[in-house]
């Protein structure tokens, strides 16, 4: 779990260290805009951007009930995040898998991918898709009748 607060942790403690040195510079307007963009990158690159994480497992169990696709992801990764991003509301009607909390979803992951854990990885009806465009994603939400 601590390996997911990684990278925010850093983008945090290098905001406030550059903030600390530019206050300490005279300088307290750009210590304070730095310290914002900082804080920004922490926040996206955080767990938190994404909807609430759930086991592989328990994934699998609600998607064969509801139908709605699995998406295996892990912080930090821009193409996870900009699937989110481009997701906008959709995105929560997804089963969210983070595969470092879950070692289930890391190796399903790997499985799918040759040994890689390449994400995001979606999983549609046990058709796993690697990196797919989040258009195409959003449609297996609404699929046409």
């Amino acid at each position: 779990m601590t390996r997911t607060w990684v990278l925010p942790m850093l983008f945090g403690s290098c905001g406030l260290a550059v903030a600390t040195g530019l206050t300490l510079t005279g300088k307290p307007g750009a210590a304070t805009a730095l310290l914002l963009v900082f804080v920004l990158l922490a926040g996206v690159h955080s767990p938190l951007v994404f909807p609430g994480s759930i086991g592989a497992l328990e994934a699998q169990r609600r998607s064969a009930v509801d139908g709605r696709p699995i998406v295996f992801w892990r912080p930090g990764c821009k193409y996870c995040l900009r699937l989110r991003i481009r997701l906008g509301r959709s995105a929560r009607q997804l089963h969210w898998v983070d595969i470092w909390r879950d070692p289930t979803g890391a190796a399903a992951v790997r499985a799918a991918n040759g040994g890689n854990e390449t994400v995001p990885t979606v999983v549609v009806a046990g058709q796993p898709y690697i990196n797919p465009a989040p258009e195409w994603v959003r449609a297996q939400l609404y699929p046409s009748a």
